[in-house]
């Protein structure tokens, strides 16, 4: 009898179990169908990234330049993306059509950020079944939906545009800073920073007004969706440049080292400058614009806001690049070579984070704390650290970029928030062209009005033919696809990339060619200095042999320098590099009397001990705008600090000031 009432007590107890486990189990099986399809998105990524280096080795082994691994991405991906767009799936997304209740006030332009669904406790619907409770479900805001028919492989084939920007461009931008330790990127800087800043400046201007004023000439439906702003936006994003295949040509035929060096430091600042330009702009439209006119004030205020927050956005890079070369300096991580690289990686993605947080611009931030590793704390890492960061970024680096352009090949299939209007993307292309030409020659003659040597007219054009699109516009153009404007501008975005990376890259040998650049004629020491060492320059060394590029003209280097470069140099050499680095002459021999105690405090043993020449055998960057060799003699340490006496001391009952 007992044995009969525990049994029944049992039995009824896993039966109300089961019942109320049913709902569990069924979310559970439909988890599992998502993580699926997770891992099958990601697998059909990753099989695409390992077919695009496998046909690179076939590439590179068969010496086939007509095509460079960001084209095949591209490729690859327009072929997976139609093969899930239209190959069909029966996993599709379920859905239930709400209304909001009569008198919801909400924003019809700026959606809720989260529904709440709300089931009130109901009978069973299954007789046996336990009540249903009272429940409220969270869905987050995805966008406006335009195709209610999609399945699940085509939603998950598709990325959240803020990972583009918090985690595939921040090693992109810091490998290019990374780079940036090179001395013909310093000696071209002139002409770097006024195609990087005011070129791409005047290429959203030109841009924005045509596109404007070829809006205006289409369609209403698409006419009336489009402000000035949206089109001077368009032109910011359509604007910075992104070389990769031209420059990977220019590496394998030793291309002149000044060309190569002005179209790669253009590519990387012109990133940063158009991300700060779109903010301002979208800025600009926030804060002042109200009913779509002119405000003088406003222009004033986003000129102010560009300027202050690129600004500000280099010092926090600035900062944190330097911050990692104390701690590296002060501190015996070296001696944990793995420790010491982890604190790089991470210090520097800090970089990125605090200017987000702190409403800068990350890729700013990002680019610059690179260029202050590489030229700083680069020296204070162990040999393993800096094989394994240099390896480290390379390899993210080179997986980011496959990663985007194979993305953007796909999305072209699956993501829906794509507008495609013919009128509209045959404008993009021919105004970015525009837009391109205006940022190149017209610069090009005022610079040789007091450059020398001047840029030849076949170097300016292969400047403008270098002018790819690439990453940079892409994640700019999806971060935001509300809008009809907005979609219509990532569709024509996508397609300018796809084209001018396809075709414009494909015919980067012959446009070698045609306009006679010279290539394959040797090279000298200096290249070394460049992200690839196969590259040459054209300019001969002077008289005395000291430098590869002719005297006068401060921008193209060598001979007599500008001053500012000069007291550059010098302040880099004396107080910059002694303070951050164990570069020698320590501060001690640099600093006033009056600091000596500051400058023992901030002298390592090492500084005192090691041997003058030591750092110029491990750094490959042999000084930041002008030639090491040139400091000590051409500035004298009284014009930076005057009054400074003969503060030599021996290296007797000096204590080590390492941590």
């Amino acid at each position: 009898m007992n044995r009969n009432v525990v049994f029944t007590f049992f039995l009824f107890c896993f039966v109300t179990i089961c019942r109320g486990s049913g709902t569990d189990i069924a979310l559970d099986a439909k988890a599992t169908l998502l993580h699926r399809i997770d891992s099958l998105n990601l697998l059909i990524y990753t099989c695409l990234l390992t077919l695009t280096v496998l046909t690179i080795w076939v590439f590179k082994h068969r010496r086939v330049s007509w095509l460079h691994e960001t084209g095949l991405a591209v490729i690859y991906g327009l072929i997976v993306g139609a093969i899930i767009r239209y190959a069909g799936s029966t996993n599709h997304i379920t859905h239930i059509n709400v209304n909001p209740e009569p008198g919801t006030t909400y924003n019809l332009s700026v959606p809720p950020d989260m529904l709440r669904f709300h089931f009130p406790a109901s009978l069973p619907i299954t007789p046996g079944d336990s009540p249903i409770a009272n429940k409220t479900y969270a869905y987050s805001f995805r966008g406006e939906i335009v195709n209610v028919e999609q399945n699940e492989i085509d939603l998950k084939a598709t990325f959240d545009p803020e990972i583009f920007f918090n985690i595939i461009l921040p090693p992109i931008i810091f490998h290019a800073g990374y780079c940036l330790k090179r001395k013909y990127f310093f000696r071209n800087l002139g002409a770097i920073l006024t195609f990087a800043m005011v070129g791409t400046a005047l290429s959203a201007l030109v841009i924005g007004a045509l596109m404007y004023g070829c809006v205006q000439l289409m369609p209403a439906s698409l006419a009336s969706s489009f402000t000035f702003l949206d089109t001077l936006y368009f032109g910011a994003l359509i604007s910075p440049t992104d070389p990769l295949t031209v420059l990977a040509i220019f590496s394998q035929l030793k291309v002149d080292v000044n060309l190569y060096a002005m179209i790669f430091g253009e590519s990387v600042l012109n990133d940063a400058v158009a991300l700060v330009l779109s903010g301002a702009i979208q800025n600009y439209e926030t804060r002042y614009s109200h009913d779509g006119g002119f405000e003088i004030s406003g222009f004033l205020g986003a000129i102010g806001d560009f300027i202050g927050i690129f600004s500000l956005s280099l010092l926090v890079g600035a900062l944190m690049g330097c911050l990692t070369a104390l701690m590296t300096k002060f501190t015996h991580v070296r001696d944990w070579p793995l420790l010491e690289s982890a604190l790089f990686v991470l210090m520097s993605y800090a970089a990125f984070l605090i200017a987000e947080v702190c409403e800068l611009t990350g890729v700013v931030a990002v680019l610059f704390c690179g260029i202050c590793q590489a030229h700083y704390t680069y020296n204070n890492l162990s040999s393993d650290s800096r094989n394994r960061t240099k390896q480290l970024f390379e390899l993210l680096n080179f997986l980011a970029e496959n990663f985007i352009f194979t993305y953007i090949g796909v999305s072209m299939f699956t993501f829906p928030k794509h507008h495609f209007d013919p009128w509209f993307i045959i404008a993009g292309f021919i105004t970015s062209m525009l837009g391109r030409a205006v940022n190149i020659y017209p610069l090009s003659f005022l610079l040789n009005l007091g450059r020398k040597p001047p840029i030849p007219v076949n170097f300016q054009h292969m400047l403008f033919f270098s002018g790819l699109r690439g990453a940079m516009s892409f994640a700019l153009a999806i971060r935001n696809t509300v809008s009809e404007a907005r979609q219509a501008m990532l569709t024509t975005t996508s397609m300018i990339v796809i084209a001018t990376v396809v075709l414009q890259g494909g015919a980067a040998t012959h446009a070698l060619d045609y306009l006679r650049i010279p290539t394959g004629q040797g090279s000298n020491e200096e290249s070394e200095a460049l992200p690839y060492r196969d590259v040459r320059s054209l300019y001969h060394a002077t008289d005395t042999g000291e430098s590869d590029t002719p005297r006068g003209g401060g921008d193209a280097g060598g001979g007599q320098k500008a001053r500012l470069a000069r007291v550059w140099g010098a302040l880099d050499s004396r107080l910059l590099k002694p303070l951050l680095t164990h570069a020698r002459p320590p501060l001690t021999e640099t600093l006033p009397a009056f600091m000596r105690p500051v400058a023992r405090l901030l002298t390592t043993t090492h500084q005192y001990t090691q041997g003058d020449n030591t750092l110029r055998r491990t750094d490959s960057d042999s000084d930041l705008c002008i030639d090491d060799p040139q400091i000590p003699s051409s500035i004298d340490p009284q014009q930076l600090w005057p009054g400074l006496v003969d503060t030599r001391i021996s290296v007797e009952g000096i204590t080590g000031s390492n941590i």
